[in-house]
């Protein structure tokens, strides 16, 4: 298949590259730098700016671009970014599918579980609504760009959870102080942590794109949630370091600025749409992952 893919550059984007090349599939990888190379297009979604010959006769897109929301602080103007990053792109990219005479067959769109907000003990399957706070209504503007799509292109929602993986993401920003024996829950550490690792997270993108009866909304998420305490305890016990060190959530918020309300959120979401596909986890319960990463 050809897949035009956007976010290449970031923590998800380069192992996806990868998983898509071994999986024998050619991809596009759009970018707003000059192209390096004959597999990048230069783009500018902030103008809208895309040439739609890139998209015409592609089997496939996948748009993962979006500013990291661990990545700063919260100021009113990154907030701005955070959504603007995001909505720009889709937005672009759903215009070009809809004005070309030869539209992709699938049109795969991220989103997070922050759409479902702070829930508590609730199971939240894609059926579940639209929670509150300001991910959510980040996720409520992302997933409408994309709502709009010509009819016989299948569209997918990846609502991914928190990703485990070195060398990015929120969860790979404390590796480093786990390894050192410097971590601990965060806050409470009850609350409902949907984690994913990143070798399954590239897996789901290339399944959805291959399996054509999976449309909508899927959680991209390991099918055991676990609360942050066991999720902290068990990547500190790979790398035989103890999880002894709680952080207040105030310390948190002193930190992180608006990121830390959702670290501190409740998000039981469950992986129904990939489970009821047949997706086959690699790291299918919070042990094995752990073990992935200190590996």
């Amino acid at each position: 298949m050809k897949i035009v893919l956007s976010g290449v550059g970031g923590f998800v984007g380069s192992e996806l590259q990868r998983c898509l090349a071994e999986a024998g599939h050619s991809t596009v990888r759009l970018v707003r730098r000059p192209p390096a190379s004959r597999l990048e297009k230069q783009w500018d979604p902030a103008r809208h700016s895309l040439d739609e010959a890139i998209i015409d006769g592609a089997d496939a897109v996948i748009n993962l671009a979006g500013a990291g929301v661990a990545d700063r602080r919260w100021t009113s103007r990154y907030r701005h970014l955070i959504v603007s990053s995001r909505v720009d792109t889709t937005q672009t990219l759903a215009d070009a599918v809809r004005r070309v005479a030869s539209p992709p067959r699938v049109f795969v769109n991220a989103s997070a579980v922050g759409f479902y907000g702070d829930r508590g003990d609730e199971v939240l399957t894609e059926a579940a609504p639209i929670g509150t706070g300001f991910l959510a209504d980040v996720c409520r503007e992302w997933e409408a760009a994309a709502s709009q799509l010509p009819a016989g292109v299948r569209a997918v929602r990846a609502r991914t959870g928190i990703v485990l993986g070195t060398g990015g993401g929120a969860a790979g920003k404390m590796l480093p102080l786990l390894r050192a024996g410097l971590g601990g829950p965060l806050g409470t550490g009850r609350q409902w942590w949907p984690w994913i690792t990143l070798a399954d997270v590239a897996r789901a993108y290339a399944h959805v794109v291959a399996d054509e009866t999976i449309s909508g909304p899927v959680n991209f998420v390991g099918p055991e949630p676990q609360r942050n305490k066991r999720v902290i305890r068990a990547l500190a016990g790979a790398f035989g370091r103890p999880a002894a060190l709680p952080v207040p959530g105030w310390a948190l918020h002193a930190a992180v600025d608006g990121f830390a309300a959702d670290i501190l959120a409740s998000t039981r979401a469950v992986p129904t749409a990939l489970t009821a596909s047949g997706f086959e986890f690699a790291h299918p319960d919070i042990g094995s992952a752990a073990r992935w990463l200190a590996g």
